[in-house]
Parts: C-alpha cells; sequence; structure tokens
C-alpha cells in the first residue's frame, strides 16, 4: 500500500511568528527569518506555546486544506483549523452507527488496549533481555507476567468500565516499571512516581506528554485523512472539543513513544536543565529541548518496520495511515476486526 505521508511544521519557539509571502510560510523570531517552506510541501502546520499567526495565513492554509493545529507549551491540545470538512459521508455515518452499538464498542475498545498493552509488554521484555543488572532484569520480567495477565482478563471483560478498569490496572504496574528502563547514573534526575498529567510532575512525565502529543496529533490527521471523525471514539467517551477517536487509534502508538522517550534520555540527548519547574509544581519541557525532541520523532518516523497484515515494509510514520484505514474497513463491515500495529 503506497500512502504518501503528509509533510508537518511543527513550531516550536516560543514568541515566533508566521506569516504568508506569496505562496511561502515564512518564520521570523524577532526581525530574523528563521525559515521559509512552501506550501505545497506542507500537510499541517503544529503550533507549541506563544506562536502568533497571521489572518492572512489562516485563510490561506483553510484554502489549501492544510491542518492548522494549537497547541499549549507542553503539547496539549487547544484547537484546530481547517476548511470545509471533507470525507466519505456513507463512513461516517458507519462510524456513528457503529458507536451507539454497545457490544461492538466494547469488542472493539478491547482490541485497542489489547494493542497497547502487547506493545507496552513488548517494551518491557526487550528491556529485560538487554539489562546488565539482575534485579533491574527480575523486576521488567515480573512486570511483563502482570501484562500478560492483564491481557487474559482483558480477553473477558464485558463492559466498557471492566475495559477501562483493566487498562488502569496495567498502567499503574506498567508505569512503575518504567524506571529500570533508565540508566542507574540518570533514574535520579528521572525518577517518577506512577504517570502524572495536566500538568506532569516531573521530567520524564514532561517528555512523555509531549511525545504523546506528536503522535495524537499525527493520529488524528490519519482519522480525518481517511475520512473518519475523529470525535466519534470507542474506548474513549465522547466530549465535546474530545477527539475521542485518534485518543482511541494513538493508544496503540504509546509505546513507541516511551520507547522514543527513554533513547532520548539514556543517550543523554535530553538532560535534567532540558525542563523547567513552574509555580504549583508543573514541570515543562523547554523550547531548545522541544526543538530537538521533534526532530528525534520525525527521524524515527523515517525508519521502516514491518507491517504483519499487510507483509510490507513500511515508514513508522506511515502506520497511523494504514492503520486509520484498516479501522474504516471493520467500521464499514469489510473486515470482522481491527488488528493494532504490533511493535516490531
Amino acid at each position: 500500500m503506497n500512502v504518501q505521508l503528509l509533510n508537518t511544521l511543527y513550531v516550536t519557539l516560543p514568541d515566533s511568528h508566521l506569516r504568508l509571502e506569496n505562496d511561502t510560510v515564512r518564520l521570523l523570531v524577532g526581525d530574523e527569518t528563521r525559515l521559509r517552506v512552501p506550501l505545497h510541501h506542507l500537510g499541517a502546520v503544529v503550533c507549541f506555546g506563544h506562536v502568533s499567526v497571521s489572518v492572512p495565513l489562516m485563510h490561506r492554509l483553510a484554502e489549501e486544506g492544510i491542518a492548522f493545529v494549537l497547541l499549549d507549551s507542553n503539547g496539549r491540545f487547544k484547537a484546530r483549523l481547517e476548511g470545509s470538512t471533507t470525507g466519505n459521508v456513507l463512513l461516517r455515518r458507519a462510524q456513528h452507527q457503529r458507536s451507539l452499538d454497545g457490544g461492538f464498542s466494547v469488542a472493539l475498545a478491547r482490541r485497542l488496549v489489547a494493542g497497547k498493552l502487547r506493545n507496552q509488554r513488548h517494551v518491557l521484555l526487550r528491556g529485560a533481555r538487554d539489562a546488565r543488572d539482575e534485579g533491574d532484569r527480575a523486576a521488567l520480567v515480573r512486570a511483563a507476567q502482570n501484562m500478560a495477565a492483564s491481557l487474559r482478563a482483558l480477553a473477558i471483560a464485558t463492559t466498557a468500565d471492566a475495559v477501562r478498569g483493566v487498562e488502569g490496572e496495567a498502567a499503574r504496574g506498567y508505569f512503575a516499571a518504567l524506571k529500570h528502563l533508565i540508566r542507574p547514573e540518570l533514574r535520579a534526575q528521572f525518577a517518577m512516581d506512577g504517570r502524572s498529567r495536566r500538568p506532569p510532575r516531573d521530567r520524564m512525565n514532561a517528555l512523555l506528554s509531549f511525545v504523546y502529543s506528536l503522535w495524537t496529533n499525527d493520529c488524528q490527521s490519519a482519522c480525518e485523512a481517511a475520512g473518519l471523525d475523529p470525535q466519534v471514539g470507542f474506548l474513549h467517551t465522547v466530549r465535546p472539543g474530545r477527539a475521542a477517536l485518534a485518543l482511541d487509534l494513538v493508544e496503540e502508538f504509546r509505546p513507541f513513544a516511551d520507547r522514543l522517550a527513554l533513547t532520548l534520555v539514556n543517550r543523554l540527548q535530553i538532560d535534567g536543565g532540558a525542563f523547567v519547574e513552574h509555580e504549583g509544581g508543573a514541570v515543562l519541557l523547554e523550547g531548545d529541548a522541544r526543538k530537538s525532541v521533534v526532530i528525534a520523532f520525525q527521524e524515527r518516523k523515517q525508519e521502516e518496520v514491518r507491517h504483519a497484515l499487510l507483509a510490507e515494509t513500511v515508514a513508522l510514520g506511515v502506520v497511523p495511515l494504514v492503520q486509520a484505514r484498516l479501522l474504516a474497513r471493520h467500521l464499514r463491515g469489510e473486515a470482522e476486526i481491527y488488528a493494532p500495529f504490533a511493535m516490531p
């Protein structure tokens, strides 16, 4: 399956300004031009934190069908601007009807969570194989065994709340084990007491939240490219302003975000000085570090992976687009089940 990977411009520099210059997006910091990008090269523009954008550019992005996304400085979604809604109305009708079918929704939610747990287990087992310390290895193997038990419990969950309960219990064990994947000499700097969000309370959670937001944006774009309604999900409840289906789809990719975050820390590409602590205890990734993470994320997306269902090798960044199309087939009734992407 040949799928063109949409190009995304991530703007992470604080107090930068975007403006339209003929058929080009111009990025300025103060009076200095940092970047020029032709519009026809762009599939989306994503701005983090305090970035200003000219009104003519916003109009042109909407006319060209280029998504314009605003995130806060930590990567949390704030708004999305697009032109006229496109997509297959029959597919969206099928999606909406399926979302009202309790049995269908629970079955799909189970598969989404199962994909996430299997990929998380893969992260733990791979870390156990590479661990030099026997205590770390034992802790990771034990966490992976608990994850296997969660998968067995998930298989018999019959309600949405039961599925979410299994997911929550598995998440607590998983995040408790992540410290064993960090180099021992770095654990004091990147200590984490479970998962904390809105806001993150430590450096590791701040880094994870930022990378999760990058994957979520790609998954929302993938849903829209497939003609799906990103607001109507099956695992995540429908809520005004919430891209529930994008949050559903991103679940299987969160372990890829975990692995990238761990790599950045363990290879010293991100250190303790890359974060700032705000009043109230919120910890956020600072500007230059955000740029480094975005570059690493874009590079990681170019890596080729084997897609078992397609029996083809594709770039990792293309996989959300493939998965969204597979999900669309399932919602239309053309495929009996939806198979999440398995981490190679």
